[in-house]
Parts: structure tokens; sequence; C-alpha cells
């Protein structure tokens, strides 16, 4: 989870379009034509350097096991929402694909229904689910994806540079929200104005204590906070805390803390870079506290966080990454079969997602456990969180067994969300959620990179949301949520 856009995605994908793909049974018979298959698959992000090498290798597993191959087709994460959604529209045939937009293009028939494909043929990968990626995926009782098995409980975190926090001595030990950050920002920014010192871009989304039935670009949350009323689905961006986020972002954009084209930039801030100072990163029970940043970083003291929410089991962790297959692909078992490989073989995974054995780690007497060569890149490898099953990735040296224990014992007692499950049907209110998502592609990004005047700002989006019908889908949902809580009684 390690890229600052990893949750970027822009509102395209909720267009109420009308999907030629919809009519495409999930249970289409694969296509029997003969010869190892291609399957195309779709992936956030930017392609590992050594790409070639990598899937080259993980193709010889999977030639070796099913007759087919992968050819990974890599799109920007500024970029991968719009262009999903505009493959998703046309219809094309493509086999797997991190899912955008997961509930709603379920819903409306993008993606193939695995409900029966997966137990069947990816047993082991479905088996090692935690409960609550089964629970938070299910759309109107059925399952399209096959989530990556990760963070399944997240904290949202302030991550700092540390080479900067060194070499000013910036003191970041009372941080614990946006607001704290004032007086590190000031000081770094007084010594290094041409770097960036809160890092945000298009896409980025303030972190509160808050889950989401919908998107987390949308003003419809629940409140998780322990002051909050979980029972009731509100506009967070009304909320105070929200607010106080808000105005502290704009005050550093005032400052020049925060680039003043983040509203429309799709700008990559490397891990490993010294173009920023500050940035949100989340992080969970297999990130080993800052180790999964600092390995991503390339250094073991490269980063250090500070906790801004609190840990919690919810609806974005459930669908963090999902990888779905296509309605119309032609393929659908045979990219089922593919996805449970990729999750529950150790040396196809590992190889991917460690990158080059020999070159950037080795094995060590610990059949588990792995160390780090010179030679590792983070950009000569793929990404924990979006490539598959991290209970089977081999862990560093670094990582101490009780760090282990800590993670099992973070997965087993994380708190669920009280809307983890509730995937609302949003047949009747497709017009209405168009236009209110419209009306966010215009105050999203403007408000949550601290661009606009919050107070303002928000009042000119409650006049807007009001016309787009916001009541409407307020009211549909929570009716829907009202019966989603009295089932669970």
């Amino acid at each position: 989870m390690k890229k600052i856009t990893k949750l970027l995605l822009t509102g395209v994908a909720l267009m109420g379009v009308a999907l030629s793909v919809a009519g495409c049974s999930s249970k289409q018979a694969d296509d029997n034509s003969g010869g190892t298959k291609t399957l195309t698959m779709y992936q956030i992000g930017e392609k590992p350097k050594n790409y070639d090498t990598l899937i080259k290798k993980a193709n010889k597993t999977i030639e070796k096991k099913y007759n087919a191959k992968l050819k990974i087709n890599y799109i920007g994460y500024g970029d991968y929402a719009q262009k999903m959604a505009v493959i998703v529209s046309s219809g094309e045939a493509y086999d797997i694909a991190k899912a955008d937009n997961y509930t709603l293009n379920a819903q409306k028939g993008a993606y193939a229904d695995l409900t029966e494909l997966l137990p069947k043929y990816a047993s082991k990968a479905y088996k090692n689910l935690d409960s609550a990626y089964i629970k938070g995926n299910k759309v109107n009782g059925k399952l399209y994806a096959l989530p990556v098995n990760a963070n399944v409980s997240t904290t949202e975190t302030i991550a700092f540079n540390k080479y900067y926090l060194d070499k000013y001595d910036i003191d970041i030990s009372k941080v614990s929200s946006y607001s704290d950050l004032e007086s590190a920002l000031k000081k770094f920014h007084a010594n290094e104005p041409n770097v960036v010192g809160f890092a945000a871009v298009k896409g980025f989304k303030s972190a509160a204590d808050f889950d989401y039935p919908l998107s987390s670009r949308l003003p419809f949350a629940v409140d998780t906070s322990s002051n909050g009323d979980p029972t009731k689905i509100v506009n967070q961006y009304n909320s105070a805390q929200m607010l106080e986020n808000l105005e502290a972002l704009h005050s550093y954009y005032k400052k020049g803390y925060i680039a003043q084209d983040a509203a429309t930039s799709t700008k990559e801030y490397l891990l490993d870079s010294k173009t920023w100072f500050a940035r949100q990163e989340a992080q969970g029970p297999y990130d080993y506290g800052d180790q999964a940043l600092n390995t991503a970083a390339g250094s073991k003291d490269a980063i250090v966080t500070k906790e801004i929410t609190t840990p919690l089991k919810a609806t974005g962790n459930a669908q963090m990454f999902n990888w779905v297959v296509g309605n119309a692909s032609k393929n659908k078992t045979l990219s089922v079969k593919v996805l449970g490989l990729l999750n529950s073989d150790p040396d196809l995974l590992n190889g991917l997602v460690w990158g080059e054995e020999g070159k950037a780690w080795e094995k060590t007497g610990d059949a588990d456990k792995i160390k780090l060569l010179p030679g590792y890149k983070a950009d000569e490898s793929m990404g924990a969180w979006m490539t598959g099953n991290n209970q089977i990735l081999y862990t560093t040296t670094d990582v101490t067994d009780k760090e282990i224990a800590t993670r099992d014992n973070t997965i087993k007692t994380a708190k669920e969300s009280p809307i983890l499950g509730f995937n609302p049907d949003t047949s009747k209110i497709k017009t209405q959620i168009t236009n209110i998502q419209n009306v966010m592609d215009q105050y999203g990004d403007i408000l949550n990179t601290g661009t606009a005047e919050p107070k303002a700002t928000i009042k000119q989006m409650n006049k807007a949301l009001k016309s787009a019908g916001y009541a409407e889908v307020q009211k549909e949902l929570q009716t829907q949520y009202d019966k989603f809580l009295k089932a669970q009684k």
C-alpha cells in the first residue's frame, strides 16, 4: 500500500452508463479453442522496470499448471478509474482487472459472479480469506471478487521523510492529526521551500474516522469515531472532524506547504525520493509498523509514521484491492484458476512481490524468512497489497516473531465497522448518484487538497448536492441501512 495515490480514483466510473456487458452470463463457458491462453489483466500503477523478467518467470509456473499466460497492462494511478470506466462501458472482453467502484460496477453487471467459481477453482486462496473480506464484498448476496488477503484492518497515518526529520531536527512527537502538523511543516518549509511539505494530488482523500457505504469519494458516510452515531448515514463534509482537517489543509496550502496544482496534479511522490516531507499512508497488520514503508523506500530508516485515525476493519479494507473477472471474458474459469494460483503458490507470488531471487533477495535457514540483498529495488517488484495473498509472503529478517504475533492478534481482534457487509442496492438512485458524483468531481479535489476555503466551498457544494438529489439518495441508503442493522441483531 505504498503509493500515495493508492486510493486515487476519479468519479467517472460511477457514471450511469448502460453496460453492454450486463447481459453476459457469469457462467459463460471458457473458450476451448486450444493452445496456450494469454489472459489479459489490467493493473493500476507503474509497470516494474524489470517487468519482462518477472512475468516470464511467473508465466512458466502458470503455463505449466494451467497452459495459460498473463499479460499485464498497467494504467497509471491518476488515469485508472477513467480508463477502466471506458473499458467497462465498451464491453471490452478483458479477463482480469483490479476492480474499480466495485459495488456499483458489480451491480451493473460488469463483473463475473464468482460466488461458486472461487470455492471450486480457487479453493486454497478462498479459504485463506478473513471472513471480513467475504462479508465486505458480497453484493446482493453474491461475491464478484477475489480480494487480496492483506491488511483487513488499517489505520491512517502521516508518514514523514526521516532524511528531513534528521537533517533539520524536526519534532513530530505530538502529531496525532492534520492540525498538529503546523510546527513541523513550518520548520521544513523554511529550510526547503522548493520541496513539497505535504504531498497531496488529484484524488487525495483526507482521513477521518468514517466508513463509506458507496465510496469515500461520495458524501455518504457513517461516523465510526467513539463519539459518532453508527446508525446514521451522513454527509461527512458537514462533520466537525472533517472540517477541522480541511481547514488545516487549506492553511497549509495557502502557506505553500502543499503544491499549488495539487487538485489537478497526478504526480507520483516516490517513497524513495526526497521530493516530499510528509504524506498520508494507510498501515495495517502486514505492514509491521513502518517496516513495509521502509522496505518499499529501500531503507529501513527512511520513513517514520504517526497515527491519525483509529484502526478499523472497514469496507474500504475489505475492498482495498479486489481482483475481478470481466463478465465479457471468454475465460472465466481459467481466470479464476490463475487468480487462485497467484494467491496460493508461495514461489509464484514471492517472485513477483520481492523481485528476482538471488539479485533482490535470498532465502535464509528459516523457510518463511528472507534476506534482502543490495540489488533489491522497489521499482523492480510488485506491491504486496496489490498482487496477492500476504499470508504466504516471506517476511524479511527484520521482522521479529513478536511482530508476527502482533500482526495475527491485530487481525483477530480488530474492531469491525458497523457497515461492514452493507453494500446497498443503488438501482433506484442511479441517476441521482451520477449527478452527485458530478458535483463531487467539481468540489472533492479542491476541498481535500486544501485548495479551496472549506466553509464557503462546502456551503456551495451542499447547495449543488441538494439539486443533484442528495436527499433522495440519503433516504434510500438510510432505509436500506436500517434494515441491514436490524438483520444483524
